[in-house]
């Protein structure tokens, strides 16, 4: 291992930290640009595991004592959610590279410090979910910029699963299906349209009691969720998440312009592709997939890639603000039933430092056919 290697500090060792976060820190260790130097949990059973895996001390029994180690570069926040703003104002603080997963707090107050931290810091701070970086998303961004389907009108998106058998902290107080899934929708969605200025939502619990770990839990946050986001201009797109999908076949994201369509296949935390409409052809184009092994931990390699080049990030800290000032309206507004303005604003995303890998022929769809003669 290279001794020039970025050393990574893991606050929360569960399912998100041992299966995609450890696959790409292998990754980034098997070319020597980084390893874990310490790890926290408040389970000592998951501390010890990890220790003995990694080959690192499991006494540390305080996330403090990952933050302040002089023996950490970077600290990747992988807690239940109401954590995840007062450790990452933390480790800022503590002069620390910070990637903190979604969202990035549950409260504005806290958001709001890390984005101020972030702007006064000379380390970065690099927010989840990390969908803007995905091949197939910066190539349906593109699109839209170069106005290949008009003027963008309407969206709807959707991201949704049956929930999870494990941590009750899904579905406790600044838990559920909007911090968890339907931050991938509104994230995408406003990097496409661009700031949001009302939202208005139904949200609430439809099915009151969950087994989790083998136990019947309460359910207190929303896992069923409808979002209306106001773009202006009567641009509008809706967002459908929940803990209550238990399959679908559809796209992730479509997009309505002025002359024409385009849709984003798979989820757009792990695309499959899109597929275009343009007016002036006539027919549908269906465009595979790009980059298959692409994952959706690609935030830490930028990471990385940012530290070592010194530059910035892609993904901005005041783009995971707008996306939580977002989702927290909705659920205000699914609350008592009133529409509320969106303030805050974010730079748009600027990939001229980043690699694109476009790839991907277009296709004919067999649809066209269909679609013309109807």
């Amino acid at each position: 291992m290279s001794e020039a290697a970025i050393r990574i500090g893991v606050l929360g060792l569960g399912s998100v930290f041992y299966g995609p976060y450890m696959s790409m820190i292998e990754r980034l260790a098997a070319d020597g640009r980084a390893r874990v130097t310490a790890v926290y949990d408040i389970d000592e059973g998951k501390r010890r595991a990890a220790g003995a895996r990694l080959d690192l001390d499991p006494g540390l029994s305080r996330p403090e004592a990952v933050i302040e180690s002089d023996d950490v570069d970077v600290v990747l926040v992988l807690t239940s959610m109401n954590e995840h703003g007062p450790l990452a104002i933390a480790a800022l603080e503590a002069g620390k590279h910070v990637l903190v997963e979604k969202p990035m707090a549950t409260s504005l107050e806290q958001a709001a410090a890390l984005v101020q931290l972030a702007a006064e810091s000379p380390r970065h701070l690099i927010c989840a979910p990390h969908i803007l970086l995905a091949p197939t998303y910066r190539r349906v961004l593109e699109r839209v910029e170069a106005g290949e389907i008009g003027r963008l009108l309407l969206a709807r998106a959707r991201y949704g699963w049956s929930g999870p058998d494990w941590g009750r902290w899904f579905y406790e107080r600044g838990g559920g299906a909007l911090f968890d899934l339907g931050v991938y929708n509104v994230t995408a969605l406003c990097g496409l349209f661009g700031r949001a200025q009302r939202v208005t939502a139904m949200a609430g619990v439809a099915i009151p009691e969950r087994i989790v770990e083998g136990e019947v839990v309460r359910v207190e946050a929303e896992d069923n969720a409808q979002v209306l986001i106001d773009f202006g201009d009567a641009r509008f797109a809706s967002v459908t998440t929940g803990f209550t999908m238990q399959k679908y076949r559809s796209p992730a994201i479509e997009l309505y312009g002025s002359d024409g369509v385009l849709q984003m296949l798979g989820d757009d935390w792990a695309p499959e592709g899109y597929e275009l409409w343009r007016n002036s052809s006539g027919s549908w184009e269906l465009f595979p997939e790009s980059d298959p092994g692409w994952q959706w931990t690609e935030g830490l390699r930028h990471l990385v890639d940012c530290i070592e080049q010194d530059r910035e990030p892609v993904i901005r800290p005041e783009h995971a603000y707008h996306a939580l000032e977002i989702m927290l309206a909705a659920k205000a507004a699914a609350a008592d039933g009133r529409a509320r303005e969106i303030t805050s604003d974010f730079p748009r995303p600027v990939y001229s430092t980043v690699e694109l890998r476009l790839g991907g022929h277009r296709v004919h769809d067999p649809r066209s056919t269909l679609i013309q003669g109807g």
